[in-house]
């Protein structure tokens, strides 16, 4: 509400000048006030400018029809009136757009009742900070959860246009790197499908992490503009824009009434602008929302400088913001990249945080005693963990609270997931860097750490050693801020992502803060979403499971389990096994384009798609390769399965040993691919520039998934549950949720291979790759033809530091330790896949079995346990 009474606006003048708590946003809406108050003769900057209050009937519009007449009628009017296109447009980018604009109409008309809906009810809502929301295609899902991509197809057949065409225009979201950001996706879909009241916070990345280009066999990378052409299924929200504060001094004073007040001065600043998307649920007419912010400058550019022929520096300070969101992670191999990182991560918190206050403070004022009971956090990883000590700032600078009433809302309202078992994979800030960027935030989380460790102190007297692991502030010759900690002191709630995991940040990662809050720590297995993820992927097998078991499927993947019976049907299996084969078609169909290489659809589909990382270990499953390779040449083929192993993934773009691994699975590659002697026998492909779209492909024509990381390093994985709902068979070791799959699915329905966490950790100390070497003559075969140079004869010794990893004696990720076991695996394999009538029935009986790794399962365990919310059905 602005204020424009002159007497009030003197009242806040008063309490801005004394410095009073809130008074400078009161002033701000003051000077608001008044200044819209003044007649002016041009538009002036930032002003608000309102309409006189419309009539209701202004948004009393019909509803909008989903037949195809109707999709026909508002395709046409975008394609020639608002795209200006006729028949004679070739450009499938045109109608991609018209298509997806009526499409968006039909969920912007939801979406409005959605969010008035949850308005009107003042309901609990949860709200979940990612730093990435890997989103892939728009059209295709928004068309599912509408329940019409039968129609649409049938209008688009109608005008002369091909559906399919239109969807593969779409460039995929360049807002996430991997699982972490499908995982979020996922989740959000989920939430909508269960009509939960949750928003999703992330930041608008002008380009992806990096498109990835193979040149000579080594990645290469290349800006991802994803935007380019624009993106028609976001909504620019500039009147909530915020301001995010950088740099500067806090300055301390104490008021009339004896209370200290802290201002943060002298900041850079930049603005944050939202954008919304709609996220739409399974045919239920629910559509909640992500907001993801783009940072702008709050100046567009000095105009003295440019006047004065300093162009370049007109322009800097603009530059310098918009950098901020500019690209997906960039590197922060040095400091420059750091401090980008940091602030990406401080704005996605900050304006998010603001965006939720404010909302509050416009429904509530100043009375923030409901707050906790109807607002909580989820932090995906480490990432937004900077919003524990932004909620204090907010709280104690902005709207006056005391430290123990803010520190109590924060700590109620705040939960947080980790996704990892790697302590270097958790954020650690060095303090002199958040003293230089973010200093008040700096002094909030000293303050937090006092308090922190004055708990422990209580809980455990004298126990220095336990102070200083618990501390929030790492000491040594460069202090570091541990961000997690400060997350699970922040926090109500800690949850791992499978049960492995958890148990294993239980007692280990996190033991000492498990001792402390034992009831703090839960675990919430991951998921995917079964609409993206089989019912859009794998339209055929979809149908034939709509067809024997019903439609419920879709929203409760627990009804897979109806199959079961059907594996013993020849019949069934027969149908399924074609479905399998004509994706496989489909795959072969694309390699074929992107590689001129003819793979045969009868062989064994052997799929590692994932992060190129060690503990990964896609380095033994080349090493496997290369065996295979061994046998075919020393003529040891009978009965030989055919095999055409297919690897992608994304090395990041500053670490050298996983680019070397790409290398190296390509030049292997390049020397199989083109053997006669080999032929069809064993095929090697790396699938460039993988993603999303590709995965859509990839997981419904994947015979065998390939989820071999060192046990105890994955965190769980939905690779691996994507690939198990399309009916891939698994080979994997116990790790991750390799674990509760094999529980799931039946140990002979599981190729199992390797040690256990346990055992890799009894041998961390006397590992000796050597020896195990020296006893089995197939490695040594492997690494002969490594170290000799038969895949690198032109390059020499390119991959000796890939060799000298693997045969290092502190090796984390013993890679040697288990490529016997996994060479013993993959022939029972291949024993499996020669009667093809045990493999189907293997292959159903893993699609029935993926039930509980619907995110369906997971939201709503999050939602019982964590969130408490309660379904909203939109009026």
């Amino acid at each position: 509400m602005l204020i424009t009474d002159p007497s009030q606006s003197l009242a806040v003048l008063k309490c801005y000048i004394r410095g009073e708590a809130g008074a400078n946003d009161l002033f701000q809406q003051a000077m608001l006030g008044i200044f819209n108050c003044i007649p002016h003769s041009k538009p002036m900057p930032h002003r608000i400018f309102r309409i006189s209050k419309p009539k209701a009937e202004i948004t009393q519009l019909p509803k909008l029809g989903l037949a195809k007449k109707h999709l026909i009628t508002d395709f046409k009017h975008y394609y020639s009136h608002r795209l200006g296109r006729d028949e004679n447009c070739v450009s499938v980018h045109y109608a991609y757009q018209a298509l997806s604009l009526a499409i968006s109409d039909r969920l912007v008309e939801r979406w409005k009742n959605t969010y008035n809906t949850y308005r009107d009810q003042s309901c609990r809502k949860a709200y979940y900070l990612s730093m990435e929301f890997l989103m892939g295609r728009s059209l295709s899902n928004a068309m599912l959860n509408l329940g019409v991509d039968d129609v649409a197809h049938k209008a688009l057949y109608e005008v002369g246009i091909h559906l399919e065409e239109l969807i593969d225009v779409e460039p995929d979201a360049g807002l996430g790197n991997g699982g972490l950001g499908r995982l979020a996706a996922c989740f959000i879909d989920s939430c909508a499908t269960l009509q939960l009241p949750v928003t999703g916070y992330g930041l608008r990345y002008e380009y992806g992490m990096f498109s990835q280009d193979i040149v000579n066999g080594e990645q290469v990378e290349r800006p991802e503009h994803w935007l380019r052409m624009g993106n028609i299924w976001e909504i620019e929200r500039p009147e909530y824009m915020v301001r995010i504060h950088f740099g500067g001094h806090t300055e301390t004073y104490v008021d009339e009434h004896g209370k200290p007040h802290v201002h943060w001065v002298n900041t850079q600043d930049i603005l944050a602008l939202p954008f919304d998307t709609p996220i739409p649920g399974y045919q239920n007419d629910t559509v909640n929302t992500l907001r993801l912010w783009k940072a702008v400058s709050t100046e567009e550019f000095n105009l003295q400088e440019f006047n004065a022929g300093d162009y370049a520096e007109a322009v800097a300070q603009k530059n310098t913001a918009e950098n901020i969101t500019m690209v997906l992670y960039p590197n922060d191999a040095n400091e420059n990249g750091k401090v980008l990182r940091l602030k990406q991560q401080y704005l996605l918190a900050s304006a998010s945080l603001q965006d939720v206050v404010g909302r509050w403070v416009a429904s509530y004022g100043s009375d923030f005693s409901q707050f906790a009971e109807k607002n909580c956090f989820q932090l995906n990883d480490t990432h937004p963990s900077i919003a524990v000590a932004e909620l204090m700032r907010l709280l104690l600078d902005k709207h006056g609270l005391s430290w123990q009433a803010a520190w109590d809302i924060t700590r109620s309202t705040m939960a947080y997931t980790n996704h990892t078992l790697l302590p270097e994979a958790l954020e650690k800030w060095p303090v002199h860097l958040m003293q230089q960027l973010l200093p008040r935030l700096m002094e909030i989380i000293f303050e937090i750490n006092a308090h922190f460790l004055a708990e422990v102190s209580a809980h455990w007297p004298g126990d220095s050693a336990r102070l200083a692991r618990m501390s929030l502030i790492e000491e040594g010759a460069c202090k570091q801020v541990r961000m997690a900690y400060l997350a699970i002191v922040g926090s109500y709630s800690v949850n791992g992502v499978a049960e492995l995991h958890s148990k294993l940040l239980k007692e280990g990662l996190f033991s000492d803060f498990y001792e402390l809050w034992p009831n703090k720590f839960n675990n919430k297995t991951n998921g995917v979403t079964p609409r993206r993820w089989l019912a859009g992927c794998n339209p055929l097998l979809s149908e034939l499971i709509t067809n024997t078991i019903g439609a419920e499927w879709v929203t409760d993947l627990s009804q897979l389990a109806k199959l079961k019976p059907y594996a013993e049907d020849p019949a069934f299996r027969k149908k399924w096994r074609a479905i399998k084969q004509h994706n496989k078609n489909r795959l072969v169909a694309l390699k074929k384009q992107e590689h001129d290489l003819d793979l045969n659809p009868n062989a064994l589909f052997d799929v590692q798609v994932k992060r190129i990382h060690e503990y990964k270990r896609q380095l033994l499953n080349v090493l496997h390769v290369i065996h295979l390779y061994n046998r075919i040449k020393q003529g040891d083929t009978a009965n030989w399965v055919p095999r055409c192993v297919l690897i992608g993934g994304k090395a990041a773009p500053g670490y050298v040993m996983a680019k070397k691994i790409i290398k190296l699975i390509n030049n292997v590659a390049e020397v199989i691919n083109h053997d006669p002697q080999v032929g069809d026998k064993l095929k090697l492909i790396f699938l460039p520039n993988y993603r999303v779209s590709a995965m859509e492909v990839i997981a419904p024509g994947a015979d065998l998934s390939e989820q071999i990381s060192t046990a105890g390093k994955e965190a769980s994985g939905t690779g691996n549950m994507k690939l198990m709902m399309n009916g891939a068979l698994t080979i994997g070791t116990l790790d991750g949720a390799n674990i509760e799959i094999r529980e799931e699915v039946g140990d002979e329905n599981f190729f199992l291979f390797g040690l256990t966490e346990a055992e890799v950790e009894a041998q961390k100390h006397h590992y000796q790759p050597q020896a195990i070497i020296d006893a089995d003559t197939d490695l040594q075969g492997v690494l002969y033809l490594l170290e000799c140079g038969h895949f690198n004869q032109f390059e020499p010794g390119i991959f000796n530091e890939v060799i000298a990893s693997i045969k290092n004696p502190h090796d984390p990720w013993m890679t040697l330790a288990d490529f016997r076991s996994f060479v013993n695996a993959q022939v029972q394999v291949e024993s499996a896949y020669r009667d093809q009538e045990q493999w189907t029935r293997m292959s159903i009986l893993n699609t029935a079995a993926s039930g509980k790794f619907s995110t369906d399962r997971t939201i709503a365990e999050y939602n019982r346990e964590i969130w408490k919310l309660t379904p909203v059905q939109p009026r």
